[in-house]
């Protein structure tokens, strides 16, 4: 049976943190730089070789799931203003940084000793596709569970994701016993964008179990659907996905306080 050899080139690996707190990647660290540097989103954007829109998905993912906010925006136009990197994101640049050096030495030292593909033991394919959860909801928040409540058929859990937020979520109660969803416990919520209704009165009073007051930060009209980001507390934002007529209808635009809402049966919870 033929050997089957790497490449004589060092070996390459991306790195990412999950400490089952707060993933942080490649492409978020290379955004983070951009904004470092040029203290503009869209040169940002740019540099990173990404579209604004991207890069603000990004900024408001990391925003969402991290402890606190890791990038801040001063006031501006739609695409004016000045971005910039808030101490904890420094901080969070700065530590991968250092772990990304050390990463490479770890990389240099294994190819010095590996000399075949038989040598990496495992599947490694698979370990890396179970370490890393990719899912295309737009709208993830990590919180801790404040109230479990169990009924015959449903349980309703509810998870803090802000300082003035909480998000309500209906499961089956088989779900909650399988994944032993406890008081206190660190969880991620996942809403999709389409799933999010919006009113431009942030009082307003909605069956829908889950309802979010804060203000228009971005507005993205298309063709046919607006893509529209509210900010929250904390830093964190929820986005969602109507027509472009109800985008008229209800005269959202920047800055403009609004209340978004859903059902609990729509968020689905995913155990850390």
């Amino acid at each position: 049976m033929t050997s089957e050899y790497l490449s004589p080139t060092p070996l390459r690996g991306e790195i990412w943190l999950d400490n089952g707190e707060r993933p942080f990647a490649r492409d978020q660290v290379v955004l983070l730089q951009a904004i470092a540097s040029t203290g503009s989103i869209s040169a940002a954007a740019k540099l990173a070789g990404i579209s604004y829109k991207t890069a603000w998905d990004r900024i408001d993912a990391m925003n969402n799931l991290a402890d606190q906010p890791l990038v801040e925006r001063s006031a501006g136009g739609a695409k004016g203003g000045g971005t910039s990197l808030t101490t904890y994101g420094e901080q969070m640049l700065a530590g991968f940084l250092v772990l990304q050096e050390e990463h490479q030495r770890f990389l240099q030292r294994i190819s010095e000793r590996v000399q075949s593909l038989a040598d990496v033991a495992g599947d490694l394919q698979g370990l890396t596709g179970a370490a890393r959860l990719k899912t295309s909801a737009r709208n993830q928040f990590r919180g801790a569970v404040e109230q479990v409540t169990a009924g015959a058929v449903n349980a309703e859990v509810r998870l803090r994701i802000t300082s003035e937020h909480c998000i309500v979520a209906m499961i089956t109660d088989e779900s909650r016993q399988q994944l032993d969803i406890q008081v206190g416990q660190s969880m991620i919520a996942l809403i999709k964008a389409p799933w999010v209704m919006l009113a431009n009165d942030p009082d307003i009073r909605v069956s829908a179990s889950n309802r979010l007051a804060g203000t228009i930060s971005r507005v993205t009209r298309g063709a046919v659907n607006a893509d529209v980001v509210m900010a929250l507390a904390d830093g964190k934002t929820i986005s969602a996905i109507i027509t472009n007529t109800s985008l008229d209808e209800l005269a959202l635009a920047e800055g403009q306080p609004a209340c978004a809402f859903f059902e609990a049966g729509s968020v689905v919870l995913v155990l850390e």
